[in-house]
């Protein structure tokens, strides 16, 4: 029965080589399967045309290849598209394909719902249904880079953790997607152009460091004052801001890469002298550069995007005090494609 069948994916280059030498074929043959899967994007056996159509019926017997299918699509008009992403068990989640002058990025989902309960976060809204896999992470990468090839001439540039969900909350999954979308046998893009997202679990982010530091780190902050962090993302109780600093300090000492720190500032929550001053002596703790990031509105009247004096203002002050800051202007909003408004309306 079809059910019974193993996504092959799930088996690794030196698996699919034991399988077809238990089959009484050459190891090899795991190799050119392996680079079907992986660095073509094949989800059809019928198209692995370097295989005899004995080899093909075999591997029809034995696996499936579960793959996601684009359910729908939004184009904002500023280039952004957004992607409704059909997983094999029909659930949905969504990425985005974000184009500038001169890069394309892809805001990849980890989590089907999200693990975390930031209030101002609509995928933090949605219950947590389960992990994407390695292959669901890999594929929306995939057709993002065929949408910037159609659509800008270029192949994807960057890839950010932004999407849906807490990508160190599927750790083990978002590193084995990570170590195929850099694979040469992979797509081969460079680690350095990879950028994780985090709300801040400073146990992974120290795995992280230990285990694979090649790639560029981001903090959902907010609020360098404990008591206003926790208002705004509940979870921050178990992970206080020094416990958080400890750990980012430990990544800078592991890979010598600085944090990047994601930064709303919203009216009557974090826009007092007194927030501007916990984040300088924050930052001045570790290296860090902060992106101060629109706020992209989930229709929570508690919630509004602080005067542009008053990000202004921020920036003045962290510069004065030599800390980098940009302040980044949203794409996508119109089609509820930016940061924070993902949330599979469709489901």
């Amino acid at each position: 029965m079809e059910s019974e069948k193993k996504d092959i994916r799930a088996l690794s280059l030196e698996q699919l080589r034991a399988f077809f030498v238990a089959q009484g074929e050459q190891a090899f043959r795991g190799q050119q399967v392996y680079q079907w899967l992986w660095q073509k994007g094949t989800h059809d056996f019928g198209q692995m045309t370097n295989l005899s159509l004995a080899t093909r019926q075999l591997l029809e017997k034995h696996f499936t290849i579960n793959h996601i299918a684009i359910d729908g699509q939004q184009k904002s008009k500023d280039g952004t598209i957004k992607n409704a992403v059909r997983l094999h068990d029909d659930l949905i989640v969504e990425s985005v394909l974000i184009p500038t002058e001169s890069r394309t990025t892809a805001c990849v989902s980890s989590q089907v719902g999200c693990s975390l309960d930031c209030s101002f976060c609509a995928t933090a809204q949605l219950k947590r249904m389960r992990n994407l896999n390695p292959d669901e992470i890999y594929d929306q990468v995939k057709i993002m880079d065929q949408q910037s090839r159609l659509y800008h001439s270029r192949p994807l540039s960057n890839i950010v953790f932004m999407g849906m969900g807490e990508p160190l909350m599927n750790y083990n999954n978002v590193i084995a997607a990570i170590a195929k979308i850099t694979d040469p046998q992979g797509l081969g893009m460079a680690p350095r152009r990879i950028t994780l997202s985090t709300s801040g679990i400073p146990k992974l982010i120290r795995r992280l460091a230990d285990e694979y530091p090649k790639f560029k780190l981001a903090v959902s902050l907010h609020s360098a004052r404990q008591e206003v962090r926790e208002q705004i993302m509940p979870f921050a109780k178990k992970f206080p801001l020094d416990i958080l600093l400890e750990a980012m300090q430990y990544w800078y000492q592991k890979t010598s890469k600085p944090i990047t720190f994601e930064y709303v500032v919203w009216q009557g929550i974090n826009d007092t002298d007194r927030d501007i001053d916990a984040l300088v002596a924050y930052c001045k703790r570790i290296p860090a550069k902060v992106n101060l990031i629109q706020y992209n509105s989930i229709g929570a009247a508690r919630f509004q995007q602080a005067s542009q004096s008053i990000v202004a203002k921020y920036q003045r002050i962290l510069e004065k005090n030599g800390i980098v800051s940009t302040i980044r202007i949203s794409r996508g909003a119109d089609i509820d494609a930016a940061c924070g408004q993902l949330a599979n309306k469709k489901q």
